[in-house]
């Protein structure tokens, strides 16, 4: 089992005590829905071209997407939930773990949720993540992505029992979140690796990532 599998069933089983199992099953039956329905099937694969594409850090800079390419060999691109998601801090936090290793590579890293970015700067100050995290308001890129689903009516009360607020977070009262992706993007932006999965428990190990790019390097 990987470092980041491991701390995600950790999670899991600390979830399972403290949570009422009616409510485990709606979430449950919510993710099983999305897996049945194969939103993924839309998402861009391996070989896409990617569109440049410029969003606002954390404090509010443009982060160019051309500018990033034309610095780093490789860039990942990480699309996740939201900073109110434990299974997206869990990631943030092991993809910081091999950032070092990514900058010997000549590769970046940028983070992108639909969260604002006063948001986004909570999530990078309580996960001390030294990547760019990215707002992608209206989720306008996830969407060229082929990532972004509605969450379930029935979701919404439970996220408020969890004090998630969504409309807040993302200044956007849609509903309307990405599938947790994960990109390697080569200098021309040609996607050579995604990761994507319906079950947002599901992520992509750091250390595939790093394996991914030391394959493609030249």
């Amino acid at each position: 089992m990987s470092k980041l599998d491991e701390k995600i069933k950790s999670y899991q089983e600390a979830f399972r005590n403290k949570v009422p199992v009616a409510t485990q099953e709606v979430m449950l039956k919510a993710t099983q829905t999305l897996v049945e329905q194969n939103i993924s099937k839309n998402a861009l694969k391996v070989g896409a071209q990617v569109h440049p594409f410029a969003l606002p850090n954390a404090l509010n800079n443009q982060v160019s997407l051309k500018d990033e390419l034309e610095k780093n060999d490789f860039v990942v691109l990480n699309f996740y939930r939201g900073g109110w998601c434990p299974y997206c801090n869990l990631e943030l936090k092991e993809f910081q773990g091999i950032l070092g290793e990514l900058n010997e590579l000549n590769s970046s890293l940028i983070a992108i949720s639909p969260q604002t970015p006063d948001a986004s700067l909570s999530t990078q100050e309580k996960n001390e993540l030294s990547f760019e995290v990215l707002s992608d308001e209206k989720n306008v890129i996830a969407k060229e992505f082929g990532l972004v689903f509605s969450l379930a009516d029935e979701l919404k009360p439970i996220y408020e029992s969890f004090k998630i607020n969504l409309p807040t977070s993302n200044d956007d009262d849609s509903y309307e979140i990405p599938m947790p992706a994960t990109y390697v993007l080569d200098k021309k932006g040609v996607v050579i690796f995604a990761f994507i999965d319906e079950d947002y428990t599901k992520r992509c190990e750091p250390q595939l990532i790093l394996d991914i790019i030391q394959k493609n390097k030249s």
